[in-house]
């Protein structure tokens, strides 16, 4: 039985699982790693977060994108943004050096059991753990418009179906949003031939500045600090203080976490998009059907007035959704019964345990309501794991150690 059983492999559950392990604690950790950074960003994309804001964590801060750069022969600088791929092999680097090996199956399913929990593998297997951490990253929440759902993926995707964009060369593709995802994949496409649009609703797009140098005069530092979510002083209070930030009002943790550091392209995908990219601003899909080679969508502008437009496909960059009724791999009395906020999103306690299932945590995105912008960010890792695994040996302390249920069938599991 593990004391700990980590479900993802991303930088939280890879951050979780170095600091549990360095606790003494018996680990596993389940799921590809990095998978959403290998599989689902298109090549050419970089981070929108500075190098130093990127690391993944571990205690003794051995294992640094700084680190793995210099390894490589490389240099992250300041303002200098990473590739993604750089970034997801730094990634692998981390889980071979930083934790205990990783198991590459997927959990499927999570439910409870006498002393704790079981989890069911994508090949049958049951696993015993005392304590499960949720690091599930963002695919299980993708949203896309309501007015897009229905329709068949060969014409409507989510931005982050996509590990590459070759199948849409010398094709029309519209994308829907405005910040990062939806800009970036954009100039993506308009650099390889594509014939593409950006749909907004917003009336106006939104640029990241250029980042100050590190080294300024201390005035402008004390003016402005940086942080790992950007420079001022209320992104520092987001990036290095999310346990000040759990004590604000809920009201205001989630209008918070929702509107805080919206959307908004990086200063260095700017000039890959004005001169390339259409941009219609002030526009929203009403309704989509399929047509004859494509979509026609209804299309609302900032008057009200109604339009149509044809094309081959339809790029939802329009992000993430983390509610708790999304987290399918919980079993049903697990998951009606988890503890939320007024937003849906889960809710947890100092330590990022659901207060309704003890020894049952949460960890990135789905925490972003209780603890800050800073859970939509690599950044959040850092704090996320050290309040986590003292969380873990806080209950394991607290709870008897059973001895461990015989090995059952995933049937047997599923009841």
């Amino acid at each position: 039985m593990y004391d700990l059983l980590v479900v993802g492999a991303g930088p939280y559950g890879l951050s979780i699982a170095s600091h549990a392990v360095a606790a003494g604690l018996r680990v596993g950790v389940f799921g590809r790693p990095m998978a959403s950074w290998r599989d689902h960003m298109p090549r050419g994309m970089f981070l929108k977060s500075e190098p130093w804001a990127s690391n993944l964590s571990d205690p003794e801060r051995r294992w640094r994108l700084d680190a793995y750069c210099a390894e490589q022969g490389m240099t992250a600088r300041h303002g200098e943004p990473i590739p993604v791929e750089v970034f997801a092999e730094y990634g692998l680097w981390f889980a071979r050096n930083a934790g205990p090996a990783v198991d590459e199956r997927l959990v499927t399913r999570v439910v409870r059991c006498a002393g704790g929990f079981e989890a069911v593998t994508d090949d049958g297997a049951v696993l015993s753990a005392r304590s499960v951490a949720l690091a599930v990253g963002v695919m299980p929440f993708v949203e896309i418009p309501t007015a897009l759902t229905g329709l068949d993926t060969s014409l409507v995707t989510h931005s982050s179906h996509h590990g590459d964009l070759d199948r849409f060369r010398d094709r029309d593709v519209t994308v829907v949003g405005g910040g990062q995802a939806a800009l970036e994949t954009a100039a993506l496409l308009a650099e390889q031939g594509t014939r593409v649009r950006v749909l907004v609703r917003a009336g106006e797009l939104r640029w990241n500045d250029v980042p100050p140098p590190w080294e300024r005069p201390w005035w402008r530092s004390a003016r402005s600090p940086h942080s790992g979510l950007g420079c001022g002083w209320r992104n520092w209070f987001y990036a290095e203080r999310p346990g000040l930030f759990r004590r604000l009002p809920e009201p205001t943790r989630a209008r918070i976490a929702a509107t805080a550091l919206g959307p908004a392209g990086a200063w260095w995908v700017r000039d890959r998009v004005e001169p390339a990219v259409e941009v219609l601003l002030g526009h929203e899909v009403a309704a989509a059907r399929a047509v004859p080679g494509g979509l026609r969508l209804d299309v609302t502008d900032g008057t009200g007035s109604l339009g149509t437009l044809e094309t081959e496909h339809v790029v939802a960059a329009t992000g993430f959704k983390p509610t708790a009724d999304r987290l399918a791999l919980l079993s049903a009395d697990l998951r009606t019964a988890l503890a939320t906020g007024a937003d849906g999103t889960p809710e947890v306690g100092r330590d990022f345990a659901s207060p309704s299932h003890p020894g049952l945590f949460l960890a990135g995105l789905a925490t972003a309501s209780g603890f800050g912008p800073a859970m939509r960010f690599v950044h959040g890792a850092t704090y996320t794991a050290n309040a986590l695994v003292r969380g873990v040996q806080r209950h394991l302390q607290t709870t008897p150690t059973l001895t461990p249920p015989h090995r059952r069938t995933p049937e047997t599991a599923r009841r």
